[in-house]
C-alpha cells in the first residue's frame, strides 16, 4: 500500500454559454482508494458529480455563461495494487470469459481489431501466450511509434497511428489495445495520472484481462504501471476524455502533477499491476 497526490488545474475562456463534463476525479476501486480530495471553482459555478458506469469512476459537470473560469481538483489517492509473477498470468479463453469483459474484445472507433488480425498473428503469433505476448506488443508499439506531440488529432486511429509511426500518450494505447483485440485478448482504454510523467500531463494507458482480473499496461513506458492513477476506463479515448464541451470554449492553460512520498514502491515493482 502507497500513496499518490495529484492534481490537476483547467483554466477556459467560455464566449457563448457551454456545457461541460470532467474526467479528472480519481476513481474509487477495491484497490484504488480516495482518501481525500478537493474541488475548487472560480469564479464560482454550480457542479454535480455523477457516477458514469459500474466500473467506479465519475464524472463532473456543469454549465458556464461567458467568462473565464478555472477549475482545480486534487486528491490523495491509496493504492493497493495487486501483483503476480509473469508466468503465472495466461490469456481466458473466449467462452471463459465473464460477460462484462466481452464489450472490450471487439472493434471500437479508435481501435480497428478487425482490420489488424493478420498482422497481429503474424507479429505475434509465435510469442507465448499471457502476460509475455501482451509485453511483446507494448515493446513492437514502443519502437516502432514515435512519440510526437501534435502528430495526431481526434480523428486518428489504430491503423492511421500505424500507418505514419507517430503518435502520443493515447495513440500508444490504441494501437497496443487493437492488436490485443486482434488476437483476442481483451483490452481496454484507461486515462489517469502518472508519477513520474515527463512532462506532467493527463495520461493515456490501458489494461488487459489475464487469468481473472484486468493488468495495467503502458507501451510509451514513460511511466511505471504502479505509479499509474485511473480516472476511468472505456473501449478508447472516446469514452474517457478529460474534458467533453458542448458549446464555445477555448482551454488557456492545463496543469496536471503526480507524486509519491514513497517513490521507491512504485519504481522498483516490476511485477505485473492491477488495481481494478
Amino acid at each position: 500500500m502507497y500513496y499518490v497526490k495529484t492534481s490537476s488545474e483547467l483554466v477556459y475562456n467560455v464566449t457563448k454559454t457551454s456545457s461541460f463534463v470532467f474526467h479528472i476525479a480519481a476513481a474509487n476501486t477495491q484497490l484504488q482508494k480516495t482518501i481525500e480530495e478537493n474541488l475548487f471553482i472560480s469564479p464560482f459555478i454550480e457542479s454535480e458529480w455523477f457516477q458514469v458506469n459500474d466500473f467506479g469512476y465519475r464524472a463532473l459537470r456543469l454549465k458556464a455563461e461567458p467568462c473565464e473560469f478555472t477549475i482545480a481538483y486534487n486528491a490523495t489517492i491509496q493504492l493497493s495494487p495487486e501483483t503476480e509473477q509473469i508466468q503465472f498470468l495466461n490469456e481466458v479463453a473466449h467462452k471463459e470469459l465473464p460477460a462484462s469483459v466481452l464489450p472490450f474484445i471487439s472493434p471500437s472507433r479508435y481501435c480497428e481489431s478487425d482490420r489488424l488480425g493478420r498482422f497481429a498473428w503474424k507479429q505475434f503469433g509465435h510469442i507465448p501466450s499471457g502476460y509475455s505476448r501482451v509485453d511483446e506488443i507494448c515493446n513492437w508499439v514502443n519502437a516502432n511509434i514515435d512519440y510526437i506531440a501534435g502528430s495526431t488529432d481526434a480523428s486518428s486511429s489504430a491503423c492511421d497511428v500505424i500507418i505514419q509511426s507517430a503518435g502520443v500518450c493515447r495513440d500508444f494505447a490504441h494501437v497496443s489495445i487493437a492488436l490485443c483485440r486482434a488476437l483476442g485478448i481483451p483490452a481496454r482504454y484507461v486515462s489517469g495520472y502518472a508519477v513520474g510523467l515527463t512532462p506532467p500531463d493527463f495520461h493515456g494507458f490501458f489494461e488487459v484481462y489475464l487469468e481473472d482480473r484486468w493488468y495495467l499496461f503502458d507501451a510509451t513506458r514513460m511511466a511505471p504501471t504502479s505509479g499509474l492513477v485511473r480516472i476511468s476506463i472505456g473501449r478508447d479515448a472516446a469514452d474517457s476524455s478529460f474534458a467533453n464541451i458542448v458549446g464555445e470554449a477555448t482551454m488557456l492553460s492545463m496543469k496536471v502533477e503526480a507524486t509519491s512520498a514513497e517513490p521507491d514502491m512504485i519504481y522498483n515493482n516490476d511485477s505485473p499491476v492491477s488495481t481494478a
